[in-house]
């Protein structure tokens, strides 16, 4: 059953699968981006925010402990991606089902007639031939995107990314650790007001969804993946932009947890651009609007490559 914010590759027939080659050993230097390193210890995880679908599971409010570990500052890019592709010959599931979703309103409309609409999400797309290279389908390019956040990869394709680039996912409660920057139980990164003295802090969607979005925020699809300020840990779009995968099950047989929301996400109907939010889809679903960020276990007295770097 899709979400109303991303629908999964099972709400469309996929084409047949074509073999995905033997990733190549070795790891790019630099593959992971740049890392911070975080002290852990105890917060407090979840919200009881009105606003909350009880479905989603966001509650109770619990003090979780997380150990030392590092993140990557912002989602992996197009460019890192595209290094990764390049080493190691990796189809993403999208290349290797044919197609993935993208929202219509990106779409002209001669590839819109081509892409069936998802019953239950009709702004949602099958589009053939979309995916991590060709955003909205064949035409569409990451030329002008390189320093975008990836998106049309599936949970598998990040774990293949993490492997080969010596990281892994974060786990939910590690993301979200992160992702408050610091901040006790606040509604976002910054604060519990969402445009503070009018300021736009994040990528969502700006004015009636779905059919005006007036991108006051700057952006009408993905934003730059260190666009708007950092956290108070320098993380970059933890709320807004992308969806972004995390290790954990959701809950027992009910696909991978996505933290974050995105840029399609608008108070009227998904408002998961908190902080504590939480979604899910399959792990071999992609679509316009899922990305993610790395991690990895803390090496203890020593920072990391990328950290020094910077």
């Amino acid at each position: 059953m899709p979400t109303c914010c991303t629908p999964g590759h099972g709400d469309a027939t996929p084409l047949a699968l074509s073999p995905t080659p033997r990733p190549r050993s070795g790891v790019a230097t630099g593959a992971a981006g740049r890392l911070v390193d975080l002290p852990g210890g105890r917060f407090l995880m979840g919200t009881e925010d009105p606003d909350a679908s009880p479905a989603d599971g966001e509650g109770p409010v619990r003090e979780v402990a997380v150990g030392p570990f590092r993140i990557s500052t912002t989602t992996v890019t197009n460019a890192r991606f595209a290094a990764f592709a390049d080493a190691t010959g990796h189809l993403t599931e999208a290349e290797r089902f044919g197609f993935s979703f993208v929202f219509g309103g990106f779409l002209p409309d001669e590839v819109a007639a081509l892409s069936p609409a998802v019953a239950a999400v009709p702004w949602w797309r099958a589009v053939p031939g979309a995916s991590w290279r060709h955003p909205e389908g064949a035409g569409s390019s990451v030329t002008t995107r390189q320093d975008h956040p990836v998106v049309h990869v599936s949970w598998n394709d990040a774990q293949a990314y993490c492997a080969w680039s010596g990281t892994r996912l974060p786990t939910e409660a590690e993301w979200e650790y992160a992702a408050r920057g610091g901040l006790e139980q606040r509604r976002y990164p910054w604060g519990d007001e969402l445009s503070p003295g009018g300021r736009h802090m994040c990528n969502i969607w700006r004015g009636e969804f779905p059919t005006l979005n007036t991108a006051e925020d700057g952006y009408e699809g993905t934003a730059p993946a260190a666009a708007f300020g950092p956290n108070g840990f320098g993380l970059h779009n933890t709320v807004g932009n992308v969806w972004e995968w995390c290790a954990d099950p959701f809950a027992p047989g009910a696909g991978r947890v996505m933290r974050g929301g995105s840029y399609l996400c608008h108070d009227s109907y998904c408002n998961r651009y908190r902080v504590a939010a939480r979604s899910s889809n399959t792990p071999d679903s992609s679509t316009g609007n899922i990305g993610f960020r790395v991690a990895a276990d803390s090496i203890p007295g020593a920072a990391s490559e990328e950290t020094r770097r910077s």
